[in-house]
């Protein structure tokens, strides 16, 4: 597999049905699609490259220098998990990156036994080769691992796959490491576009003027203070039966957030490029579909804008009208995400009859100083989606935690002069008071569940797959185990 423009190596696999003895459950009418089936027991592990020796949190080497021969442990066979395979894969590939190989030969340590593990295996080996290299102009863009190749039994449909969804998730890394002036709202609709015709989607794009005389007073607020053309992003997938209703998937799309009127600290504002990572989850599981097919309906909205200071911006105390005609009164400008996300819930709701909705978005700090780096919070008004949320966070090692999501904290949001303000009460609860105000643009026998990916869009900890310092790419393989993909 031939090394990517700016990523190293290449490769994938997938398929456990069961987590810890759950399976997921069948969700309304048709479920939410069945859960990986494959054999239980532990995969069988070959000899040569492949050591049952200790395991750490490290995967120590030891390396034959005559032979260039590198092995590494992967614990107990009856504690093999998919995950161990995937870290161990990222642990394998950060040595030889770090020892500036050029090439990678390695034995898939799953005997070709159990497709999800190898399928784990191979996401490890491409998700831990991304580097992004772009803007060096210096001898740090000269390396490159250029290609890795698995050897001995594997299941090759599996790992096939597991490279298809890696490298999906490496392109939505590079949208959320570009900076602002790069990955604009103008570049991410080029995206949906070149994914929409590789997968023969139908991708709308609304511009300031459409979706303004639409009614989506709440993203046109937003975009008030940018020159930066926004856009309303809608992307298509009918791979289905006619009769199947679509999974709706709703991303962030703030592709830099200053904090409008209500300034962020200068500190560390370079980081606000990663503000547009809730879209590059929607981005990621659409560029996988568009490749992998699956006889499935999903539909994409992303709403993308700058935030920015202006002459025109939105200020505290401003009251906007948004797409369902509830009024929002803006206490802060910086709780911008869940203003653009308002329109796009209430697009999804009036516009189509979905079986779900999943809405991601870097929304609040509270959830990083709640769940750090380490796991992604949800809340939602569906304990069965939550539940196969939760499964298929085992399943791909990207963990999430459920919060709650009371009626005391939607009364929280009520505002005094409008329907609903953007703040809850002062000093608590910020990151469900941000789940709280969306669950007021969702129609209400939709199944919806809100992911704030604060925490874990970057700088992602205890990953040997993911770069600590760069956009993760996370829950992306989340999203395609919960559909079945």
């Amino acid at each position: 597999y031939q090394a990517a423009k700016s990523r190293q190596g290449s490769h994938k696999v997938k398929t456990r049905s069961e987590v810890n003895g759950r399976a997921k459950k069948p969700f309304s009418q048709k479920g939410t699609g069945n859960a990986r089936q494959g054999s239980s027991k532990p995969p069988n592990f070959r000899g040569g490259a492949i050591s049952m020796g200790p395991q750490n949190r490290d995967h120590s080497f030891s390396l034959n220098k005559k032979e260039k021969t590198l092995f590494f442990g992967l614990g107990k066979k009856k504690e093999a998990t998919a995950e161990n395979f995937r870290r161990a894969a990222g642990s394998v590939v950060n040595f030889v990156i770090d020892k500036k190989y050029s090439s990678l030969a390695v034995e898939c340590p799953t005997g070709g036994m159990e497709a999800y593990n190898c399928q784990a295996f191979t996401e490890g080996l491409v998700l831990s080769s991304y580097r992004f290299l772009d803007y060096f102009s210096d001898e740090r863009a000269n390396y490159h691992l250029k290609n890795i190749t698995m050897v001995g039994t594997c299941n090759k449909d599996a790992s096939k796959k597991g490279v298809i969804i890696a490298n999906a998730v490496c392109d939505s890394r590079d949208l959320g490491n570009h900076p602002g002036n790069v990955t604009t709202p103008t570049r991410l609709a080029n995206f949906a576009k070149e994914v929409g015709k590789k997968g023969n989607m139908k991708v709308t794009i609304f511009d300031r003027e459409k979706f303004t005389k639409m009614g989506m007073g709440s993203f046109a607020g937003v975009a008030l203070g940018t020159n930066e053309p926004p856009k309303f992003i809608i992307m298509e997938y009918f791979g289905g039966s006619k009769k199947d209703k679509p999974v709706l998937l709703v991303g962030k799309g703030l592709t830099f957030d200053t904090g409008g009127i209500s300034l962020k600290p200068g500190l560390r504002m370079d980081e606000m490029k990663f503000d547009m990572c809730g879209s590059a989850v929607v981005f990621g599981a659409m560029n996988a579909i568009a490749a992998l097919k699956p006889k499935m309906n999903v539909v994409a909205i992303v709403p993308s804008t700058h935030n920015m200071l202006g002459g025109s911006a939105v200020k505290p105390g401003d009251i906007l009208t948004a797409y369902n005609g509830k009024t929002i009164e803006v206490l802060n400008t910086d709780a911008e995400g869940r203003l653009i996300l308002a329109d796009a819930l209430a697009y999804a709701s009036k516009h189509y009859d979905p079986e779900y909705i999943l809405d991601f978005a870097t929304l609040t700090g509270a959830i990083v100083i709640t769940l750090g780096g380490i796991a992604t919070g949800i809340m939602g008004n569906n304990e069965v989606l939550i539940e196969n949320i939760k499964v298929s966070s085992e399943n791909t090692g990207e963990h999430v935690w459920q919060l709650p999501l009371w009626d005391e904290y939607c009364d929280q949001v009520k505002s005094k002069v409008a329907d609903v303000k953007n703040l809850g009460s002062p000093g608590q609860a910020g990151s469900i008071a941000g789940a709280a105000f969306l669950k007021a643009f969702v129609r209400e026998d939709i199944p919806w569940v809100h992911f704030d990916i604060a925490g874990t869009a970057s700088h992602v900890e205890n990953r040997s797959y993911a770069q600590k310092d760069g956009a993760s790419g996370q829950v992306i393989r989340l999203v395609l185990d919960l559909l079945g993909v």
